[in-house]
């Protein structure tokens, strides 16, 4: 951004994804209420005088959220530098898991977030426990990539962890957008509904017996993707090994360019409170 207050700032070139920042402060909120999606997805609602200026403008934003330690009332918060969080000398470190903004209503003054729970970690035991009146401390999101809206067709691939970020990109396309959705959950009842104003073929599968994260279900129906005429952007999310395999099909097999592609580890096997991204 230019200091010249005369400069004239131009929109971003068509097909252009960029970043925008955020200031990050930690936001006290309370639950308003819980709402089971489905039998392995909880949203939670909440709202509070801190969420007044929060900002999120992509689909795949990532806040935050601090837990308590067993033992502890509350979890030592730290405060925000020039380099990031600072923590209190000696204090240990509270449970922080990444979430996607699902949706926030400035004008109602909420903010949703949906849990998968199928596993049961400390984010999910607190949102199948939360009730209304809950304190959750909320950080960022620091900032937002976006991919802008003047594509002629989206690819969106991930799984159960992927859902609420696929959901919310679809609300959020314009009608003339197409775009093909290969989800992987457990079973037909871990389906969402999913509504857009674009034209949308969504493809679900299911792992069924399968541990998550161990099968190749998203690799087969990747592979297979027909690609559409026109500019297009796939977007991925899921286990971070399934998401290299995935950004691999996408560029050396199905020939987009890597610019093109945004892939994401959002978990991987054997570990806690990972986020990795695949798009060197």
């Amino acid at each position: 951004m230019s200091d010249n207050p005369s400069a004239i700032l131009l929109p971003p070139a068509l097909h252009e994804t960029y970043r925008v920042r955020y200031p990050l402060k930690i936001r006290r909120l309370t639950v308003a209420r819980t709402t089971y999606l489905t039998p392995t997805m909880i949203r939670v609602t909440v709202t509070g005088d801190d969420l007044e200026g929060f900002e999120s403008r992509s689909h795949d934003d990532h806040v935050k959220l601090f837990f308590a330690r067993p033992g502890e009332d509350e979890p030592s918060l730290p405060t925000f530098g020039p380099n990031g969080p600072v923590f209190a000398e000696g204090a240990e470190k509270p449970i922080a898991r990444d979430y996607t903004p699902r949706r926030y209503d400035a004008a109602s003054g909420e903010l949703d977030l949906d849990f998968a729970v199928h596993e049961a970690g400390p984010a999910t035991a607190w949102a199948i426990a939360a009730v209304e009146g809950s304190t959750l401390h909320v950080a960022g999101p620091r900032g937002s990539m976006i991919v802008p809206d003047d594509f002629d067709w989206y690819l969106l691939v991930g799984d159960d962890t992927a859902l609420p970020a696929i959901a919310r990109r679809l609300e959020e396309l314009r009608p003339e957008a197409r775009v093909t959705v290969i989800i992987e959950v457990g079973t037909p009842a871990d389906e969402i509904a999913l509504a857009s104003r674009a034209t949308v073929d969504i493809r679900w599968l299911y792992r069924e017996d399968v541990a998550p994260g161990e099968g190749t279900l998203l690799d087969g129906a990747v592979a297979a993707f027909l690609r559409p005429e026109g500019e297009g952007f796939a977007w991925v999310a899921c286990e971070s090994d399934t998401a290299k395999r995935l950004r691999k099909i996408l560029v050396d097999d199905l020939g987009l360019p890597k610019q093109r592609v945004k892939a994401a580890g959002y978990w991987k096997r054997g570990l806690v409170s990972f986020h990795e991204n695949h798009n060197d």
